[in-house]
């Protein structure tokens, strides 16, 4: 019979202190977040990304989602800043409201007290950075 105790592994040293992220912007990043978390909404985000902005018809022939459907997940994220539209003619042209994504978060990176605009994680880190050509 051995007398060795089970060894217990430790968490990690903390490379850094973390300040505390304000309560609003934590709000805010929840409504994000919880928005993205629906794969039609997340495709309809990835669309607008990749096409730039687009009238709901076009959306709802990439997506594969009615009008209703379609208009109802725009509807929602226009609500919390997600998106946003211009009138062309008859018809809203939808787009990623990237000045608002962009400063949420740069204001999460900045809370968080990384290096700079680094969040480092045991595996892995997330960089915020602008591109230059913005």
């Amino acid at each position: 019979m051995s007398s060795s105790s089970p060894s217990v592994s430790q968490p990690p040293p903390t490379r850094n202190r973390s300040r505390k992220v304000p309560d609003r912007l934590i709000k805010e990043l929840t409504a994000v977040f919880r928005m993205l978390s629906d794969k039609n909404r997340l495709r309809i985000v990835l669309a607008l990304a990749h096409n730039g902005p687009m009238h709901v018809k076009a959306l709802c022939k990439l997506v594969t989602q009615t009008q209703p459907a379609v208009s109802h997940h725009l509807t929602l994220m226009r609500s919390i800043g997600l998106i946003d539209y211009n009138r062309v003619g008859k018809m809203n042209q939808y787009y990623l409201a990237s000045d608002y994504l962009c400063e949420l978060l740069r204001r999460f990176f900045t809370a968080t007290g990384g290096r700079g605009s680094q969040l480092d994680f045991t595996e892995f880190s997330l960089l915020f950075q602008l591109r230059s050509d913005n």
